[in-house]
C-alpha cells in the first residue's frame, strides 16, 4: 500500500507555521506519510527541530542556502554538531545560486564547499539548490568528491545535460510544481528521461503551488499533483509513483524510519 512523500517544504514558513495543525492533516487525507522540512538558516533551526521532533512524519534537514545573507555562516564542524540528531537525514539546502546577488559567487561557493565536506564527514545526503549555476555547481560536487555522499538536486528545472551528469554523480532528481505548468515543457522532457530509481517528488512549500492550484500558497498535501503528472509523463498509475518515489525518498535518506502500516495514509 503506497503513500507520498514530499521530499522537500518548509513547514516552518509562513501562513503554513501558523496553521501546521490543517496543513499535516491535509496532508495525511492526500496520501502524504512523510515529509522533508528543509533547513535554510540556522538561526530557524530550533523551530525546525522542534516540528520534526513533534511529529514523526516530519524529518529535518540542517544548513544555510545559498543566497542567505544575514545569520550564521557556519563552519564545516558546526555543521557536523548539528546534524548529529536523529530527525536531521540531510545536510542542506546548500549548492549555488547566481539569480540572487545578495551573496557573492565567491562566497556561496565557499560555503558549498563546508557543506559538502559536512556531508561527507557525518555520511548524510546533501539537498542541493542550482539556479543560474549549474556549471559551477557541478564542478565543486566533482571537485568535493560529493559522490561519496550522494544527495538530490531539488526542484530540478535544469537541462538534460545536467541532470545526466547529476545522475552520473550518483545523485537523484526531485521534481515540484514546476512540472505541471504550462510552459515546462523541456522539464517535463527531462523527467520522461530520469532513471525511475533515482526519482524523487517534492512541493517546494510555501512556494510553487502546481496546477490546478497556482497562485495559492502551496502545501505538502498538493505533492499529490506532481505525482499525478509525473505518473502521466511515465505511463503509470499514482499508486506506482508514490511508491517508487517514496521507496527512493527512503534509500536515499537512509537514516529516515518507514512508518509503521497502521501510522501511514493509504493513497486510494
Amino acid at each position: 500500500m503506497a503513500f507520498l512523500t514530499d521530499s522537500h517544504c518548509h513547514l516552518t514558513f509562513e501562513p503554513l507555521a501558523s496553521q501546521l495543525s490543517r496543513i499535516l492533516h491535509n496532508a495525511r487525507g492526500n496520501a502524504v506519510g512523510c515529509m522533508l522540512c528543509v533547513s535554510v538558516n540556522l538561526e530557524g533551526l530550533p523551530l525546525l527541530l522542534q516540528v520534526a521532533q513533534e511529529h514523526d512524519e516530519v524529518y529535518a534537514s540542517v544548513g544555510v542556502h545559498p543566497a542567505e545573507h544575514a545569520g550564521e555562516d557556519p563552519e564545516t564542524a558546526r555543521l557536523v554538531a548539528l546534524a548529529d540528531n536523529p530527525r536531521v537525514v540531510a545536510i542542506g539546502e546548500t549548492g549555488l545560486d547566481y539569480y540572487h546577488p545578495a551573496v557573492d559567487a565567491a562566497q556561496q561557493q565557499e560555503r558549498f564547499r563546508r557543506h559538502i565536506r559536512a556531508a561527507r564527514e557525518c555520511g548524510k545526503p546533501l539537498i542541493v539548490h542550482t539556479r543560474e549555476a549549474a556549471a559551477d555547481t557541478l564542478r565543486i560536487l566533482r571537485e568535493e568528491n560529493a559522490q561519496e555522499v550522494g544527495g538530490v538536486m531539488h526542484c530540478f528545472t535544469e537541462n538534460w545535460d545536467t541532470a545526466d551528469a547529476a545522475l552520473d554523480l550518483g545523485f537523484y532528481i526531485s521534481f515540484s510544481g514546476i512540472l505541471t505548468f504550462r510552459n515546462a515543457d523541456a522539464l517535463r522532457g527531462v523527467a520522461e528521461r530520469v532513471p525511475l530509481e533515482r526519482l524523487l517528488i517534492e512541493t517546494d512549500s510555501p512556494y510553487l503551488a502546481p496546477v490546478p492550484f497556482r497562485g495559492k500558497t502551496n502545501e505538502p498535501a498538493f505533492v499529490r499533483e506532481v505525482a499525478g503528472r509525473l505518473a502521466a509523463l511515465r505511463a503509470l498509475s499514482l499508486g506506482e509513483i508514490a511508491g517508487i518515489t517514496t521507496g527512493n525518498f527512503f534509500r536515499l535518506f537512509s537514516t529516515a524510519r518507514m512508518p509503521e502500516p497502521d501510522r501511514t495514509p493509504v493513497l486510494t
